[in-house]
């Protein structure tokens, strides 16, 4: 196994991404639920990314990259690979900075967050919904139109802006015992850490997964990224691989991985659309599920949570409204 990549963010690349940010992003509110915390046993304070622009925590790190790219870069363009999210963080990034942006999405991609990659002004590029075809379809544009790389989590740029989530929520919910977010690729879950770990270190960051795409539980136990294979989740973006750069992060400062059955990711999801009125994505409630186990590791303990984004084809639901009622 090849050395782990050196670390180059700490106390100071966050302060300076949180500066940086402050002009483009929302600071998100932290919310809190009588009933959550009672089922939970805790006091949970719920960063609502769902509520950034784009809906997603993924725009913190999509403008954090594009607005360290050098002039010559701005004007080439950049490219991603995204099945959703990111593709659109980094698109509306890139209209608000004027640089040219290229997606390459997977043609199952959810409708929804396709047609919003291009509504804010991206090319889009379908490939087959392979990490191998995206890859390919990203170097091929590389290597044709010079086109800069904006990966959508193994970038340090892109992982300190994701960094200024827990940053805030730091500020607005004061001391937490344990941070918990989702884990995909891991660019949230390596921000998160640097910043709470930077501020707080004796706090605990709790990543949280699927059980079908458990692959940063295995990778932490194994000491090597495990790949996840093509998992069949719910949770649409927490199905892809961990990244060399969060890995290093996750293997050195990470406290814990929980995973959560498809059963409770879905109880979840009801939890916060009925009880607490908030549209999230299944991505974002697994950080809820093991929180409404009500776990002794989370009793009387001050626990933050990240809710990562709130983009839900909700077009199905509308349907069925409209061939019942009109």
């Amino acid at each position: 196994m090849s050395p782990s990549p050196e670390i180059p963010i700490g106390e100071a690349q966050i302060r300076e991404a949180v500066e940086r940010l402050a002009p483009w992003v929302h600071k998100t509110p932290v919310m809190t639920s009588r009933t959550l915390d009672e089922r939970a046993g805790a006091s949970v304070f719920l960063k609502c990314e769902n509520l950034q622009r784009v809906g997603a925590f993924k725009f913190r790190g999509a403008m954090n990259a594009l607005l360290l790219l050098d002039e010559e870069a701005k004007r080439a363009g950049v490219v991603t690979h995204s099945s959703g999210n990111h593709g659109q963080a980094l698109a509306l990034a890139g209209a608000q900075l004027g640089v040219p942006v290229t997606v390459v999405m997977p043609h199952t991609a959810p409708q929804i967050k396709q047609s919003a990659t291009a509504g804010y002004g991206a090319t889009i590029r379908l490939c087959e919904p392979t990490i191998a075809a995206r890859e390919e379809a990203v170097a091929d544009e590389v290597a044709r139109k010079g086109l800069t790389l904006v990966h959508p989590f193994n970038d340090w740029n892109v992982i300190a802006g994701q960094a200024t989530a827990a940053w805030e929520l730091l500020d607005q919910a004061g001391p937490l015992d344990c941070v918990m977010v989702p884990v995909g690729g891991g660019g949230l879950i390596a921000g998160t850490t640097l910043a709470v770990k930077a501020r707080s270190p004796e706090t605990l960051v709790v990543g949280v997964e699927p059980e079908r795409a458990d692959d940063a539980r295995r990778s932490l136990a194994s000491g090597r990224i495990e790949p996840s294979g093509d998992p069949r989740t719910i949770a649409d973006g927490l199905r892809t691989t961990l990244g060399t750069r969060p890995f290093a992060v996750i293997s050195r400062q990470v406290d814990r991985i929980e995973t959560a059955a498809e059963a409770d990711i879905v109880a979840a999801l009801r939890f916060l659309w009925e009880r607490l009125k908030m549209l999230v994505e299944p991505s974002s409630a697994v950080v809820v599920a093991p929180l409404l186990e009500r776990q002794p590791a989370f009793a009387g303990r001050r626990v933050g949570a990240v809710l990562s984004g709130g983009n839900v084809d909700v077009g199905p639901f509308f349907d069925a409204l409209a061939n019942r009622w009109l």
